[in-house]
C-alpha cells in the first residue's frame, strides 16, 4: 500500500488482535526482517515496513552536521514525521489490517533506531521500542533522554550494537557504545524491562537479523 508518499509493506497476521510492529527504512520491502523474525518467534504479529523514508531529515530529532566528508547533514524533521506516522500512516495500516492491534511497537536500525527511542518522548502511540545498532552517538541525545519524560512509560525497550561499532577514529561515532550503555542503564534503573545485546561485527553486518532479534525480544 501507499500512504503519505511512502510505500508500506505488511506481513504477518491480518485476522487476529496481534501486536503491530512498525519499522521505518529508507529503501527495501523488509522481507528479510520478516523472514528472520518468523524463524525467531512463535508469537503472532503484524509487521509494517514503511519504506522511502527521507532518512537524514525524518529520522533526525534536530540538526547535526555530516559525520564524514561524504555524508549528508541531518536536518531535524523527526517531529513532523512522527505526526505523519501516528496520525496518517499508522491509521492507514490499521485499516488494511481490519483490526485494532493490542499494542504497537516501533523498531528501527541505525538512525531509525535513534528515532524509535525519540518517539517514546513525543507520542504515547507506541508501547515498546527497538533500537538495533541505533545511532545513539547523535549529539546531545543522551542528555535529552536524561532530562525528558516519556509520554507513556514503555513496556519493553531493546538496544543492540555490533561489538566493533565503536572502533572508529571518528570522535562522534566512537561514543556509540558509551552513549548506548548510559541510556540503557537509565532505563533499567527506571524499572523498564530492557536488554542491551552485543552482536559480532561492525555497524553494517547482519542488519536484518539484528533488527529481527530485537523485535522478537520485545514480542516475548
Amino acid at each position: 500500500m501507499v500512504s503519505e508518499g511512502k510505500r508500506v509493506y505488511i506481513y504477518g497476521e491480518k485476522e487476529a488482535l496481534a501486536p503491530l510492529v512498525t519499522v521505518n527504512t529508507f529503501e527495501g520491502d523488509g522481507h528479510g526482517v520478516y523472514s528472520f523474525l518468523a524463524d525467531l518467534t512463535d508469537k503472532k504479529f503484524a509487521l509494517a515496513v514503511v519504506s522511502d523514508v527521507n532518512w537524514d531529515v525524518e529520522m533526525s530529532p534536530w540538526e547535526c552536521a555530516p559525520v564524514n566528508k561524504n555524508g549528508e547533514p541531518c536536518t531535524g524533521g523527526a517531529d513532523k514525521y512522527i505526526n505523519t506516522l501516528t496520525n496518517k500512516i499508522i491509521p492507514d495500516i490499521k485499516k488494511e489490517l481490519s483490526y485494532e492491534p493490542k499494542e504497537i511497537i516501533i523498531a528501527g536500525y541505525s538512525l531509525a533506531g535513534l528515532f524509535s527511542l525519540y518517539c517514546l518522548y513525543k507520542t504515547d502511540v507506541f508501547d515498546s521500542a527497538v533500537s538495533a545498532s541505533g545511532s545513539l552517538w547523535f549529539p546531545d541525545f543522551s542528555s535529552f533522554c536524561r532530562k525528558s519524560d516519556f509520554c507513556k512509560t514503555p513496556k519493553k525497550v531493546y538496544f543492540s550494537l555490533g561489538d566493533k561499532e565503536a572502533q572508529t577514529k571518528n570522535p562522534l561515532l566512537s561514543t556509540v557504545y558509551d552513549k548506548t550503555s548510559e541510556i540503557y542503564a537509565w532505563y533499567k534503573d527506571a524499572g523498564i524491562d530492557t536488554m542491551f545485546e552485543l552482536n559480532p561485527g561492525n555497524h553494517f553486518k547482519d542488519a536484518d537479523l539484528r533488527l529481527a532479534k530485537g523485535i522478537a525480544r520485545v514480542l516475548d
